[in-house]
């Protein structure tokens, strides 16, 4: 089964860390032309560096990096605008950007719900709504990075569950929106997965640690995941190989989403 990605041009966001790194680097192997979004400057370019590195030797492939602040329409609008200027199309949309905070309903603030909204949902369907004319015109595709905890309930995320649970609808409904104009629209939904996400959201080196060992037990597959297994089934949602789904929630889980809550 072939993730041929050759000559596509992508938008990822939230490229500068975790699985938005391990999926621009997957991209760039397979021949993408990419578009990489991220707030982290220097995080960035590490990632541009690492594609430029793996690029196939035959490749003519440019890269485009955009710092970008995507609560900002403004940005977002800039991020669409230069993809589009640089490379004349778009065939595929990653809305990967998005973070976390720990907290329920007793000591979530309004403050903590709105950034947690807007980050990973807002931006998203701006994103997204500024990219389908585009996509109609290439027949391309959206793949949307959610989790677990939009379709399963979890204590003690109670915002980030609520705006993944979003995406997940906003998948859905695109996904019907827009297969008459061919174009695709699926997620993908990690359960526990390695990268710094859970120490921005408030863990300490020790606590991570800890928790990481804690959920071995609570994946079927016996651990937890990493980047590079999400981006994986990114690149092929993203590829003719996924030609005939759509609207699908894909998870990457180990097989936690099977389980009873443990």
């Amino acid at each position: 089964m072939s993730c041929d990605l050759n000559g596509k041009v992508a938008i990822i966001t939230g490229a500068s860390s975790g699985i938005g790194a391990a999926t621009a680097v997957m991209f760039a192997r397979s021949g993408a032309k990419l578009a990489l979004s991220g707030r982290n400057e220097v995080n960035l370019q590490r990632t541009r560096d690492e594609c430029v590195r793996v690029l196939p030797a035959e490749a003519d492939q440019p890269l485009l990096d955009f710092i970008a602040d995507l609560c900002s329409e403004a940005d977002v609008a800039r991020l669409m605008d230069t993809t589009i200027q640089k490379f004349g199309r778009l065939d595929i949309l990653v809305n990967n950007a998005g973070f976390g905070e720990l907290g329920s309903i007793e000591t979530t603030s309004l403050g903590q719900y709105d950034r947690l909204m807007n980050v990973n949902v807002r931006s998203a369907y701006q994103l997204t709504m500024l990219g389908v004319p585009h996509l109609i015109a290439s027949r391309g595709n959206i793949v949307n990075v959610s989790s677990l905890c939009g379709t399963r309930s979890l204590p003690g995320s109670l915002a980030y569950s609520m705006s993944k649970a979003a995406m997940d609808q906003m998948t859905s409904c695109t996904a019907l929106e827009l297969a008459s104009k061919g174009v695709r629209v699926n997620s993908v939904n990690p359960a526990v997965t390695v990268t710094e996400f859970h120490k921005r959201a408030g863990m300490s080196d020790d606590d991570y640690a800890k928790y990481l060992e804690r959920h071995k037990a609570t994946h079927p597959l016996g651990r937890v995941g990493d980047a590079e297994d999400v981006a994986r089934a990114i690149a092929f949602l993203s590829s003719g190989s996924a030609s005939f789904i759509t609207g699908e929630h894909l998870h990457v889980d180990g097989g936690r989403h099977a389980t009873c809550l443990r």
